[in-house]
């Protein structure tokens, strides 16, 4: 399990990508690309909006509290657990899967926030993944050799916990 430091949180309050500031002005940038998700709002906006992600990666939660537009489960449905601040083994082992297998929803028994990292790093290039970012709209990442870059780096600021 990869846990992640109370003093490298600053690290990830800033956007991972290109924010909107609602979903609707993202959805041009969609077209024709294998899409991901994270978070129970964006995924349940992307399928009010007709797109199903191939993986969604929900927890019940909306800025901790519950989430009251619950998106529908796609596909084959991974439950597992990950405390909040970590990344577990076997959410990355869940994303992998997805990812052989779409779609997929994982459902996260915990804290999904920080699975951007790991499906950043796993997904193919030109491939996009959107999560919500708290009080400012929506974050948009196109997955590519920077993003991945990127992605291993933010990884790195974790200690490992066995």
């Amino acid at each position: 399990m990869f846990v992640l430091p109370d003093e490298s949180r600053r690290l990830f309050k800033d956007p991972f990508g290109i924010l909107y500031p609602e979903i609707e002005a993202a959805l041009p940038s969609l077209a024709g690309r294998i899409v991901y998700s994270v978070g129970d709002v964006v995924t349940h906006n992307l399928q009010k909006n007709g797109i199903v992600p191939a993986i969604a990666v929900i927890d019940g939660q909306t800025m901790r509290s519950p989430c009251d537009r619950l998106p529908e489960v796609k596909g084959t449905c991974i439950r597992v657990k990950n405390p909040p601040g970590t990344i577990t083994d076997d959410l990355i082992q869940a994303l992998y899967d997805a990812l052989a297998h779409p779609p997929a929803t994982i459902l996260v028994d915990g804290e999904e926030d920080l699975a951007v990292i790991p499906l950043v790093i796993a997904a193919p290039d030109s491939a996009v993944l959107l999560y919500g970012q708290p009080h400012e709209g929506v974050v948009l990442r196109t997955i590519d050799a920077a993003a991945k870059t990127a992605a291993i780096g933010l990884l790195a600021q974790f200690t490992r916990v066995d």
